[in-house]
């Protein structure tokens, strides 16, 4: 408190008075001194520090009390209650915000969520919701034009009624999970699954079969049905994917379904892109009474040739579209020398198609096979960025740079928080006895790996390591399915000679020159991909509904 200023009588008075005299110097301090109170003082810095500390916790115990006790939540006041909403919707507008960094995962509300880049389990959780789209497509999120309250509430109850009773072995949903158990609370499905690394498992037999009946799917390329080519063993459709801690729910047709509703799912590279994409579109369609109403856009039955291809499941007004792009940079064409053209490969430049489907709801993509191949592998005057052709780039290198180019597209051109993007990882091949242009087999495999230590991660190649890197420093939410490892095993997966109908056992191995121990049979490998992507999917959206819950409480 400050002192009380002397009126200007009292000033000329004291101004007229000797300085000298005691009395008139007592009242030149009582005046004119700066402070009329001594403040405490601490007489070490001890001292000082420990009486901050202690008013510090004391603070901190309180906010702790104020906002995470129950009863104050439950039957606090009503502009009490409004500051904890205030709280809640600032955890939400946090759950919006694209955080990224090496160590990307935070919990909010309870539940963990996992940032951009490659995370234990291979999943990253994007922070980004999956609103409307802007050109008012239909999806989770989108009811404006359903009618009243009453009416949008059992619609939304009817297309969110995920089946969350069902348990078989372990892999559905449990009807209890996150429910309180005594003192415990038993920890949800996709709360174990988003700190478990689903990727480090081994395959099982499993009894229930395949995900959809084999021969049963016009929409499977020929040299991936292998049952119709004559393949005399079904094991390798009877395998199922275990993960060591965890759980991963069979996938659910409808339900996949019900997420895709008035969205696009994009598979966007090469032909195992393709492998996965028809698999996907038979698994979805298995589970519909009326196959009619599921079509290829354009009418086309054949689709290894250069394009795009899109079908139309119209009773949930949703596509599953392939874009063929094995590199994801573009191929390009230079003036020779003799003057004819000499293919390149752009890896300054993203594929020209691409730019079609940045607006999709969910993208995959993948690339990896063709960066082996010879003319690859060698980077003999075939890499090229700008005018300038490299005469030798090492395919690690340009792997990268190839990769950056995709990653900074990714980065301007696709919503975070419309588009949901998965990186499909590198997919092994099983040729024994040479590659695949020389003489390699792999037609007498008929039973999985089953000890880890015949796995040859050391022939990986190099080009893995270097996309998880590229992955793990962009700057939007990526998620990458980890899946070469788990492919390692499954060396009795693929077509071999089981390419073409009709043909016995002599006839191909003197008609085909080349066994394909590189894509896979149908059912069967590629359906596991699918499983772990609608996990994915499927735990988001449990994320999604766990947090509009606690905001609504």
């Amino acid at each position: 408190m400050k002192a009380k200023s002397p009126t200007p009588s009292l000033l000329k008075i004291i101004k007229k008075n000797n300085n000298n005299n005691p009395i008139m110097s007592e009242l030149k301090k009582s005046f004119f001194s700066p402070k009329t109170f001594k403040t405490p003082y601490f007489r070490t810095q001890r001292t000082l520090t420990l009486a901050f500390g202690i008013t510090f916790l004391f603070f901190t115990c309180v906010v702790f009390f104020v906002f995470n006790n129950p009863s104050l939540n439950n039957h606090s006041s009503i502009w009490f209650k409004k500051i904890l909403e205030k709280r809640s919707h600032f955890y939400d507008f946090l759950e919006n915000t694209h955080v990224h960094s090496p160590q990307f995962s935070r919990k909010i509300n309870g539940v963990n969520l996992n940032y951009s880049s490659v995370s234990q389990n291979g999943f990253s959780s994007s922070v980004a919701k999956t609103n409307n789209t802007e050109n008012g497509e239909k999806g989770f999120n989108n009811d404006e034009n359903e009618g009243t309250s009453n009416e949008k509430e059992v619609k939304q109850k009817q297309r969110l009624n995920f089946s969350s009773n069902y348990m078989k072995n372990g892999d559905g949903i449990s009807k209890d999970s996150g429910k309180l158990n005594g003192n415990e609370k038993i920890e949800s499905w996709w709360e174990k699954m988003s700190h478990c690394d689903i990727f480090d498992g081994k395959w099982m037999k499993d009894e229930a079969g395949p995900l959809y009946e084999h021969g049963s799917c016009p929409h499977i390329d020929e040299p991936f049905d292998c049952y119709k080519n004559g393949r005399p063993d079904n094991g390798y459709m009877k395998f199922r994917w275990h993960p060591k801690h965890c759980n991963i729910p069979r996938l659910n047709a409808k339900e996949m379904l019900e997420l895709l509703r008035g969205k696009r799912l994009v598979y966007v590279g090469d032909s195992l892109n393709r492998n996965m994409w028809e698999s996907m579109v038979c698994l979805l369609r298995n589970s519909l009474e009326d196959k009619s109403r599921v079509f290829e856009a354009s009418g086309r039955h054949d689709f290894k040739k250069e394009g795009a291809y899109s079908f139309i499941f119209m009773d949930y007004n949703c596509s599953v579209e392939f874009v063929r792009s094995p590199f994801l940079v573009q191929e390009w064409e230079v003036p020779d020398k003799n003057g004819s053209k000499k293919e390149t490969l752009r890896l300054d430049l993203i594929e020209m198609s691409l730019d079609k489907y940045k607006g999709a709801d969910i993208l995959v993509f993948n690339t990896g096979h063709w960066w082996t191949h010879e003319k690859t592998s060698a980077g003999k005057g075939y890499y090229q960025e700008g005018s300038h052709v490299y005469s030798e780039l090492n395919v690690v290198e340009a792997f990268r740079k190839a990769m950056t180019t995709w990653s900074r597209w990714i980065e301007a051109n696709v919503d975070p928080i419309k588009t949901q993007v998965f990186f499909r990882g590198y997919s092994v091949s099983h040729f024994s006895g040479g590659e695949w242009y020389s003489g390699g087999k792999c037609d007498s495999d008929t039973e999985p790996l089953d000890d880890e230590k015949d796995l040859l991660t050391s022939l990986y190649p190099p080009t893995t390591g270097m996309l998880e890197n590229v992955i793990r420093w962009m700057k939007a939410p990526v998620y990458y399915l980890n899946i070469t490892r788990m492919t390692d095993f499954r060396k009795d997966g693929h077509p071999s000679v089981y390419r073409k109908p009709n043909m016995t056992d002599e006839e191909r191995r003197s008609t085909l020159r080349y066994q394909d121990c590189s894509h896979w049979c149908l059912p069967g490998v590629p359906d596991t991909w699918n499983e772990l992507l609608y996990a994915q999917l499927l735990m988001k959206h449990h994320q999604k509904q766990q947090q509009k819950q606690q905001i609504g409480s």
